[in-house]
């Protein structure tokens, strides 16, 4: 009788054991499932879902007034110069290791349980259209390489960029499919003027920064421009946004190459890339600086999973990852080099889908 009554008991006992269990994954199902589809709440609220890019693009022809590092370096690296256009050609090799480098960031991001997302792959169509004149690029090839500057993902809108350089204009397509039927708030810019090549509106994510309501947009004149900063202004003003543009010197092409908020009071800034200083909402944080040449070979351009954890280049170890880890903030590292030979780093490679306080 006795025993039979301990049986009793331990049965009762792993019942309510594995109802326990299935309470417990039920609210974590619960708590994933009322988290929005799309929403970003901030540059470092933590990171819940994420793209990452692909490593694809074909030659490509820049006009000389679209270049906004040295040309010099253009040639250095394989680039040639004539007749006022620069003909880059891919180099295979760095392609390969680009991709390498895309791989070791989604490992890494997913140690910290993101889940990543990649673009589609070109299709032989669209790269057909790279040398055909009168293709979307003009003849001037296509590029898949850094998903941040096709989409600004602010709250839960989703909003499709305008490319200044022919060559990116296919960049969206890749995406695009990740988006669609995600977000109730899904928009493109009016399409550029193609009568006027410095007209636009544009717009590119990299030049936008999200902190909280206010929306912090870079202007250098190489990528977006003062039109499509005032669309997206008009766009978000009833939602109760702020858009802030931020003039940047002539050859700092993206707002994010000049400023990286790691968590809230602390930030990575290259000061010298600011016409008119640093943004007032930002002029009393901690700062870790960074000279120009440092901003120009992508110092500034990692990318916070959430306040306490930061991705960077293994090169900026003992600079900006020093500073980093002085402050609290875990730092994983990462060899980008073929990335940044492209002008862009883990900042670049990236575009949040979801990134919220719980």
């Amino acid at each position: 009788m006795k025993k039979r009554f301990l049986c009793l008991l331990l049965a009762v006992a792993v019942c309510f054991s594995f109802a326990a269990c299935a309470e417990a994954e039920d609210a974590a199902r619960g708590e994933t499932e009322n988290l929005p589809a799309v929403y970003v709440e901030s540059e470092f609220a933590p990171l819940k879902k994420v793209i990452v890019s692909q490593s694809e693009f074909t030659d490509s022809i820049l006009p000389v007034s679209r270049c906004y590092v040295p040309i010099e370096n253009v040639i250095a690296a394989g680039g040639e110069l004539r007749d006022g256009y620069i003909y880059n050609t891919v180099d295979q090799r760095t392609l390969d290791r680009m991709t390498e480098e895309r791989e070791e960031l989604c490992a890494v991001l997913e140690k910290y349980g993101v889940e990543v997302l990649r673009p589609r792959k070109l299709t032989e169509k669209e790269l057909a259209q790279a040398v055909l004149p009168e293709g979307a690029s003009h003849g001037k090839g296509l590029s898949n390489f850094f998903v941040r500057d096709p989409f600004i993902v602010v709250g839960d809108h989703v909003i499709e960029a305008n490319f200044r350089k022919e060559y990116r204009r296919f960049e969206a397509l890749t995406a695009r499919d990740i988006f669609l039927g995600k977000s109730s708030s899904y928009v493109g810019l009016p399409m550029a003027d193609i009568s006027d090549s410095e007209r636009g509106p544009f717009l590119e994510g990299g030049d936008v920064i999200v902190y909280h309501k206010q929306v912090f947009v870079g202007n250098s004149g190489f990528a977006s421009n003062s039109e499509g900063i005032q669309w997206l202004r008009d766009y978000l003003a009833p939602y109760g946004y702020e858009v802030i543009e931020v003039k940047l010197q002539g050859h700092i092409l993206h707002l994010d190459c000049a400023l990286s908020l790691v968590r809230e009071g602390l930030m990575i800034v290259c000061e010298e890339s600011f016409v008119d200083g640093i943004p007032e909402a930002f002029r009393d944080w901690d700062r870790i600086s960074v000279p120009e040449i440092y901003a120009m070979n992508m110092a500034v351009n990692g990318l916070p999973v959430s306040p306490e954890v930061y991705i960077t280049d293994i090169v900026f170890k003992n600079t900006v990852g020093k500073e980093l880890e002085a402050r609290g903030v875990k730092v994983e590292y990462l060899d980008q080099a073929a990335t940044r030979s492209y002008s862009g780093s883990v900042h670049c490679s990236t575009q949040p889908v979801l990134r919220i306080d719980e």
